[in-house]
């Protein structure tokens, strides 16, 4: 079986169990909007204070949301051994992680569908002229967050404290991407909107770098 076909089934698999009850969706959602409209009421930002530290503010909420949304990609498998049936399946070890992260990364998509429209109405901040760029950066860093989640998520699978173990273990890599993220969202919330290339780039590289490294070590990260 190729490794696109068997990903494929592994995301419609993983959908499936999700939007079937969506409470991790509807919880996910609902922590990551409300640590959006604390920090509104907290703060009453002016429109400038908005497009200053809105962007930080934004990509903190979408890391927390990111943190809860991989935790469980791999801890559900341990139950009833499923991870070692898929193992043992006629598919290349990288389908596997690659059906976790497309899955994840629908997810968090469907997260920030929501949470970026609030973002801006709570703080003040027009998206007019720039959603396309902001997509372009929010595809890049969503995509950066959900494969690192994902791989830490499979290494932190069998330990006991997991749930504390996975966003140490993320946020320590995941620093320079967040800065990237921030910076080129907050070069698009300034008066006169431009999407900084160098952030771009770094973001892009950033994706490159870890995915090919999780296709690489995909064997390994499994059987550990």
């Amino acid at each position: 079986m190729s490794t696109a076909r068997a990903a494929a089934i592994l995301l419609a698999k993983e959908l499936r169990l999700e939007f079937r009850s969506r409470e991790l969706l509807i919880t996910t959602i609902v922590f990551a909007l409300l640590v959006i409209v604390l920090f509104s009421f907290a703060f009453n930002p002016t429109a400038e204070e908005s497009r200053r530290y809105g962007p930080g503010l934004l990509w903190i909420a979408f890391l927390f949301a990111g943190s809860l949304m991989v935790n469980p990609s791999f801890a559900r498998e341990q139950s009833n051994s499923t991870l070692d049936a898929l193992r043992m399946a006629p598919m290349p070890a990288f389908a596997i992680f690659l059906g976790k992260m497309l899955a994840n990364f629908v997810f968090l998509a469907v997260s920030e569908v929501v949470l970026v429209p609030a973002f801006s109405v709570f703080y003040n901040v027009s998206l007019f002229g720039i959603v396309g760029r902001l997509i372009l950066v929010l595809f890049l860093g969503t995509l950066g967050l959900v494969v690192v989640g994902t791989v830490f998520s499979a290494i932190s699978a069998h330990a006991r404290m997991r749930e504390l173990l996975l966003p140490v273990l993320v946020l320590l890599l995941l620093a320079p991407l967040l800065i990237a993220a921030v910076e080129a969202t907050a070069s698009l919330f300034t008066e006169q909107p431009a999407l900084d290339r160098t952030w771009v780039s770094f973001l892009t590289g950033f994706d490159v770098v870890f995915l090919t490294a999780s296709w690489l070590l995909c064997d390994y990260l499994l059987e550990e």
